[in-house]
């Protein structure tokens, strides 16, 4: 239905009328219309709506000769013209009241687009309106409404241009992801003898290859891809780092068929490089595309986990936009006229510097290499708490186990609750502790690995030796808060700000007795993180805690607090027993290794109600550098974690 305004009948004809009144706003005087319910802004408001909603049923429209428009036609004209911008329509704001002369009214209308990445695009525009015969206020349509560039057939097209991505920088400042040789292997049908017989001497060639440097290729569909294409297509296979097609290049260069060209993509340092903590970029997925369809199209690069994930926003920039007028062409293929009505220049991303060090993340890297289950490594700068490595073994692409395991840790958490009752003033370094083969507390047996045995020993062999029963019998002395409060010296618990995710422990407190004796040594509810045991460790060495910090642009907000000093008389002695684990204890495997003293604690973990199910750790530092390691169903420490701490301090350069 329209809007009506009654008026005093007029019995001029409103196309001789229109063209009239067009003419004389060159020279009349204008007027402001009044603001009743019969003045024009009604129309031009319902206009405005109709214009967004796509339904103009409610408005009176003619063209500039007075000749009526049917809405549905404008409609659609409208959306034609928007063309790319069709799907976003623009918020339409009414400046003000419409000035009227004679029987022409003119409104100033602000049209304004949101375009890809939350751009505006904003203008003025005029609507004209006309009484007609019933004295209604009639939109005066022509398509210079929605822009004065635009004519009829025209379309509004937005072209994209992708500014440069910036990259994750190491703690030198240099990008750890940068244009790195690559050959992709790939396959022409007509040179292919038998396909089959390619397929099972690709297939042995790839598996040759150090899983480190290529991930598992499956070539079951490549004979139907082969099939299908056409004789002279590149039909590709993989694309490999140059050392991996090096590793297999005598064994696929001349099998027939195959084909190899030369290329460079964006890369970390090696395929397993802080994997899981860096991320992916690459090409928009379906997801993508669905949550942020004003912010990606087809073949937009997007981090995916990870700190490219999360910066992805910082990373990529702003991409440039360009509005140009098309019109279609022969075929009706949309071709530019070469106007360009609105430009915004790419902007470059921002760089995210963090403290990784090349050298100890590859050291990390190699030293979890050989390990075939879930694993990782992290290594932290002791004298300013910055993360040099973090690495994560073989598991699902992306999950960052350093940062986000909760777990529980161990005898490795004897370092926490040798802390709390040195503090306390409950044992001393030469003071006897019985080690018995098992003690019962509150009706649950506890025993030590291999149930061995010391006998009463100064509470430094216990420590060494790793004697679960010797601190399940000093539990009572921490009290049901103790071994909390001794976790939170050491920054367990805290609230820490690292720019991502991680978990910073849960320690065992309250309970009953049994409880309390299964967390002294690292089991009962405490859970931890290695990330969380390397701060730990780190605070140890230092003598007070400080957050361990992964970016320093842009630097987090809040990171925590730096803790009070520790005792000196107990940091001291808990770094003497770190020792002597080394040197006489479990983790004597390292006492050989070059570049120093170094300090440490094993730790196997029971994870479930059965006894030979174990998570292995080992914790310590060696110079400046502490570091976690963590192996997931690992058994026994000295067996699996220990040796590859080993591993990484023999591949860690030392100053």
């Amino acid at each position: 239905m329209l809007l009506s305004y009654p008026r005093p009948h007029r019995p001029n004809p409103a196309r001789r009328r229109v063209a009239a009144a067009t003419a004389a706003l060159l020279t009349a005087s204008v007027l402001v219309a009044c603001s009743g319910d019969d003045g024009p802004q009604r129309t031009v408001d319902a206009f405005l709506a109709g214009w967004r909603s796509g339904d103009l049923q409610a408005v009176g429209l003619v063209d500039p000769t007075g000749n009526k428009v049917p809405a549905g036609d404008v409609s659609r004209e409208i959306k034609e013209l928007s063309g790319e911008l069709a799907g976003t329509p623009p918020k339409l704001t009414r400046r003000g009241d419409p000035k009227v002369t004679k029987d022409i009214a003119t409104a100033t209308v602000q049209v304004e687009w949101t375009l890809p990445g939350q751009t505006r695009w904003a203008y003025d525009r005029e609507v004209r309106l006309a009484q007609g015969d019933d004295d209604q206020w009639q939109v005066i349509w022509e398509p210079r409404v929605v822009h004065e560039q635009l004519t009829k057939g025209d379309r509004l097209g937005l072209r994209r241009e992708a500014s440069p991505r910036a990259g994750v920088l190491d703690a030198a400042g240099q990008p750890i992801v940068a244009p790195r040789p690559v050959v992709r292997v790939g396959v022409q049908p007509d040179g292919v003898a038998d396909i089959k017989k390619l397929v099972k001497d690709l297939d042995a060639a790839f598996k040759a290859i150090r899983p480190a440097l290529v991930p598992a290729v499956d070539l079951a569909d490549l004979p139907e891809r082969v099939a299908k294409a056409e004789p002279g297509d590149f039909v590709e296979v993989v694309t490999l780092r140059e050392e991996a097609y090096r590793q297999i290049k005598p064994r696929i260069y001349d099998l027939p068929g195959t084909k190899f060209i030369s290329d460079k993509l964006d890369l970390a340092p090696t395929r397993e490089f802080a994997r899981a903590l860096l991320g992916s970029v690459d090409p928009a997925q379906a997801d993508d595309l669905a949550a942020h369809p004003d912010r990606y199209v087809v073949g937009d690069l997007v981090g995916h986990g990870g700190l490219q994930g999360r910066y992805d926003e910082r990373l990529r920039g702003n991409l440039g936009l360009t509005v140009v007028v098309e019109r279609p062409a022969e075929g009706g293929k949309l071709e530019p006229t070469g106007t360009e009505l609105f430009r915004r220049e790419p902007q470059a991303g921002q760089a995210l510097k963090t403290t990784l060090d090349v050298a100890a993340q590859n050291a990390a890297d190699s030293a979890l290499r050989p390990e075939a289950r879930r694993s990782s490594l992290v290594a932290v700068r002791i004298s300013d708490g910055s993360v040099l490595a973090v690495a994560n073994g073989p598991g699902p692409a992306g999950e960052n186990l350093a940062f986000n395991a909760q777990v529980p840790p161990g005898s490795t958490f004897k370092m926490v609750s040798a802390l709390g009752l040195l503090d306390r003033g409950a044992v001393t370094l030469d003071g006897p502790v019985d080690c018995k083969k098992t003690v019962t507390v509150d009706g649950r047996s506890f025993k030590n690995s291999d149930n061995f045995e010391l006998g009463s020993v100064p509470f430094r062999t216990d420590f060494a030796k790793s004697c679960n029963t010797a601190f399940a019998t000093l539990a009572p002395k921490l009290g049901g808060d103790g071994l909390a409060a001794a976790g939170r010296t050491l920054g367990l618990e805290g609230q820490w700000d690292l720019g991502v995710d991680a978990f910073t422990g849960k320690v065992s407190t309250g309970g009953s007795l049994a409880e309390q004796a299964a967390a002294s040594f690292g089991q009962g509810t405490t859970l931890v993180s290695p990330l969380a045991m390397a701060g730990a460790t780190a605070a140890v060495a230092r003598g007070r805690f400080e957050q361990p910090q992964l970016l320093v642009d842009p630097a987090p907000a809040k990171p925590a607090p730096a803790g009070e000093q520790l005792k000196p008389e107990s940091v001291s002695a808990l770094r003497t027993m770190m020792r002597e684990v080394v040197t006489t204890g479990t983790g004597a495997a390292l006492k050989d290794v070059p570049g120093g003293e170094v300090y440490g604690k094993t730790g196997t973990a029971e994870y479930d109600n059965n006894p030979a199910h174990t998570h292995a750790w080992f914790v310590g530092w060696r110079g400046d550098v502490a570091f976690a390691v963590f192996v997931e169903k690992g058994g026994a420490s000295t067996a699996s974690a220990v040796p590859i701490a080993e591993r990484f301090l023999r591949a860690l350069p030392t100053p």
